[in-house]
C-alpha cells in the first residue's frame, strides 16, 4: 500500500504543477493589465515608471468613456431582458412540444453561437439597413439579442430536463390557466437556469465588439468599441483602466452565477433529503 501511495505522489505533483502552469498562462495577460492601469506614464509600457490613479480619474471624468459605459449597461440590460424572455419561451416550447426534429430546431436556434461573429454582423448590417435600424441603440439591442438567445435557450433547456411534467398536469387539474401554471409552477423550478441565462446574455452583450462596429454609430459607442477606437487613435493607459473595470464586471457576474448555483443547490438538498427519508 505504501508503495502505491509513493508512486501516486509524483503523478499528483505533476498534475498539480501542470494545472498551475496552465492557469498562470491563462491569467498572466489579465494580471498584467492591472499595473498598466496604475501607471503614471503617458504610454502603455512595462515596467511602469510609477503608480498613479490618474487614468481612473480620466475614465470617470471623460464624457466619451462615461457615455460608452452607459450605453454598454443600457444595451446589456435590455438585451438580457429580451433574450431571457425569448430564450425561456423558446426552451419551454421545445421542451413541452411534441413534434419531430427537435434536435434540428435546437441546432438551428443555436447557430449564432457557432457562426463567426463577423458573418452575423455583416448579415445584421444589411438586414437592418433595409428597415432603418442601423446607427440606433434599438438595432444594437436586437443584434445582441440574436447572439444572446442561444445561451439562454440552452441553459433553460438543461434546467428543464429535471422538471416534472406531471406538475403542469396537476396545476391544470386544479384549474390553473397556462400562464398561472407557468408563473407559479414552472418558473420557480427553472429560476436558476433563467437567471444564469440572463447573466450569460448580459455578459455576451457587454463584451461584444464586432457587431457594434457594424451596427452602432459614434453616438452609440459601447465600452469595447470605445476601447477599440482608443487603440486605433492613441495608446492611452485609460484603456487599461477600462479593461480592469471590464474584468471587475466579469468577476461580479461570475460571483452572481455562483451565488445562483449555490441557492439552487440549497433548495434541492432539502427535497432530496426528504425523499431519502421517505
Amino acid at each position: 500500500m505504501s508503495g502505491r501511495r509513493g508512486a501516486r505522489q509524483p503523478a499528483r505533483f505533476l498534475l498539480a504543477a501542470t494545472t498551475i502552469a496552465i492557469l498562470a498562462f491563462l491569467v498572466a495577460p489579465i494580471v498584467v493589465v492591472l499595473p498598466l492601469s496604475l501607471s503614471s506614464g503617458e504610454l502603455l509600457t512595462l515596467p511602469v515608471p510609477g503608480y498613479s490613479l490618474r487614468w481612473y480619474r480620466d475614465f470617470f471624468t471623460s464624457d466619451q468613456w462615461l457615455l460608452a459605459t452607459r450605453n454598454s449597461f443600457v444595451v446589456g440590460i435590455a438585451t438580457a431582458v429580451v433574450a431571457t424572455v425569448l430564450g425561456t419561451l423558446g426552451a419551454l416550447g421545445v421542451f413541452l412540444g411534441r413534434f419531430r426534429g427537435k434536435a434540428l430546431l435546437v441546432g438551428l436556434l443555436s447557430t449564432p453561437m457557432v457562426v463567426p461573429v463577423v458573418v452575423t454582423a455583416a448579415a445584421v448590417y444589411f438586414a437592418f439597413a433595409l428597415v432603418g435600424l442601423n446607427n440606433t441603440l434599438t438595432g444594437l439591442v436586437l443584434a445582441h439579442t440574436v447572439l444572446s438567445v442561444p445561451y439562454v435557450l440552452i441553459t433553460v433547456l438543461a434546467t428543464l430536463q429535471t422538471f416534472d411534467r406531471n406538475l403542469l398536469k396537476a396545476a391544470a387539474t386544479l384549474g390553473a390557466p397556462p400562464h398561472v401554471a407557468f408563473v407559479r409552477v414552472v418558473l420557480p423550478s427553472i429560476a436558476p437556469g433563467v437567471a444564469t441565462g440572463a447573466l450569460f446574455a448580459f455578459a455576451t452583450s457587454f463584451d461584444e465588439l464586432i457587431v457594434a462596429l457594424f451596427v452602432a454609430s459614434p453616438a452609440q459607442f459601447t465600452l469595447p468599441r470605445q476601447m477599440f477606437a482608443g487603440l486605433r487613435e492613441f495608446l492611452s493607459p485609460t484603456i487599461a483602466a477600462a479593461a480592469v473595470l471590464l474584468i471587475g464586471c466579469s468577476l461580479v457576474l461570475l460571483a452572481l452565477n455562483e451565488w445562483v448555483r449555490a441557492r439552487a443547490n440549497a433548495r434541492t438538498r432539502p427535497a432530496t433529503a426528504s425523499e431519502d427519508r421517505a
